[in-house]
């Protein structure tokens, strides 16, 4: 069984395994590169991770140094063969694909191809990844899934995780809400097992065994279903955007 189009959360992961005794493969790729990494059919599997490069595929992990003048620095690279970490500490950047799998070019968008790629031939994917324990592992949209919040960046996709652990918790989304002291608050939206309820503080309190006490939801709103796309995705722009005009 194979895990793709969104990220897994990784008590999904362990409940399939639970369920089937297998553990899932799980991919990353988009419609620009295809399949670009996975974790191996005959392999370890680590829940939450997507493995290494696929054959003929390079990836590096890119981090912007100076936003001022965009100068930015390779944390980590690698292909198939192997993937080397350049400097210590945190390895989390933008991942940068390249190879004969990646696309040419938007049709007729030349503006947005030239900004898709780097000046040596490097595809821009957008997501936020890290690169931990011998594994990739997808923080998430760098647009909407990293929080910044009161000088943290915070993976959503990782509080996420942690809400699917509650018991009475079936489904959830996790984004940043605009905020003037903040920058952003991490806000939760959540769908409850019928019948059952938390109170909020309850539910900061269960998250705090599991996540840093800055990564906990500040804001917290139950609702009855999360819309998705047709391909069950959370179109977390356009749920922020109704989120902020609510709350003028």
């Amino acid at each position: 069984m194979c895990s793709g189009s969104a990220s897994l959360p990784v008590p999904v992961f362990c409940r399939w395994e639970d369920i089937t005794g297998h553990r899932i493969v799980e991919r990353f790729g988009m419609s620009e590169i295809g399949m670009a990494l996975s974790t191996q059919l005959k392999g370890p599997r680590e829940a939450g991770t997507v493995g290494v490069p696929l054959p003929d595929v390079e990836v590096k992990i890119r981090k912007i140094s100076d936003e001022s003048s965009n100068e930015a620095i390779d944390l980590v690279v690698g292909d198939y063969s192997q993937v080397k970490v350049l400097t210590g500490g945190d390895t989390s950047g933008e991942l940068l694909v390249r190879g004969p799998n990646v696309f040419k070019e938007y049709w007729n968008k030349e503006k947005a191809t030239k900004e898709a790629f780097t000046e040596d031939g490097w595809f821009l994917t957008g997501d936020t990844t890290c690169f931990e324990n011998g594994a990739f592992k997808i923080l998430g949209r760098t647009s909407v899934d990293i929080i910044k919040s009161g000088g943290y960046k915070i993976s959503a996709l990782e509080v996420e995780s942690c809400l699917l652990r509650h018991p009475d918790i079936v489904e959830c989304t996790v984004l940043g809400l605009p905020d003037d002291v903040w920058g952003e608050r991490v806000t939760a939206i959540i769908v409850f097992k019928k019948g059952k309820e938390v109170s909020d503080a309850e539910l900061k309190t269960w998250c705090k065994q599991y996540i840093p006490p800055y990564t906990v939801p500040s804001i917290i709103k139950h609702v009855n279903a999360i819309p998705r796309n047709v391909l069950g995705k959370v179109n977390k722009k356009e749920m922020r955007a109704q989120l902020a005009s609510d709350k003028k």
